[in-house]
C-alpha cells in the first residue's frame, strides 16, 4: 500500500545505491504450467517443447510476467521497509525453461517521497533479459514508525 507520508528515515537509499544480485529459478515446466494456469497465460510456446523449437528457440521461453513477478519481492528482499507502487519493464531476450535469472537494482532517483530504480535482469549467460523500473515508497509501517 501506498503512504502519503515522506520518509524521515536517516538510512533512506540515496540516488546510486545498489542491490544484488538477486537470484530466481530455475523455471522448470511445472513452474510455467503453474503459471499459465494462474495467469491464464496458456500459449503453447511456453508450455509445448515442439512448438518453442518450431519457433527456433531451444526449449519454451518462460512467461515475461513470470519473470516480472519476480521484480518486486527483489526489491523487498533489499529493503523490507519499501512499498513498491509502480513496476514497468521492456523485455529483451529470453529466458528459457530451466534457465535462472539474477537481479539488480540502483536508485536512479530519491527524494523524501519516493525512489526510482532501474532494474535490470540477467539470464545465466550474462545477456540482459529485461531493463525494469520500479517506483517505492516508505511502506505505512515504516511510515507510522
Amino acid at each position: 500500500m501506498k503512504s502519503s507520508e515522506p520518509s524521515t528515515s536517516p538510512d533512506w537509499p540515496r540516488t546510486g545505491e545498489s542491490f544484488g544480485p538477486v537470484g530466481f529459478g530455475p523455471f522448470g515446466p511445472s513452474e510455467l504450467a503453474r503459471y499459465a494456469a494462474a495467469s491464464g497465460d496458456d500459449n503453447p510456446l511456453h508450455l509445448d517443447r515442439s512448438v518453442a523449437m518450431a519457433a527456433g528457440l531451444e526449449a519454451p521461453p518462460i512467461q515475461g510476467m513470470l519473470m516480472m513477478s519476480c521484480l518486486e519481492p527483489a526489491v523487498l528482499r533489499w529493503r523490507d521497509d519499501l512499498a513498491v507502487t509502480t513496476l514497468a519493464a521492456k523485455f529483451l531476450r529470453p529466458v528459457l525453461e530451466g534457465e535462472t535469472i539474477s537481479l539488480t537494482g540502483r536508485v536512479v532517483r530519491s527524494s523524501p517521497a519516493e525512489i526510482v530504480l532501474r532494474l535490470t535482469v540477467r539470464r545465466a549467460d550474462g545477456e540482459i533479459a529485461l531493463l525494469g523500473e520500479a517506483t517505492a515508497v516508505a511502506s505505512r509501517d515504516e511510515a507510522a514508525a
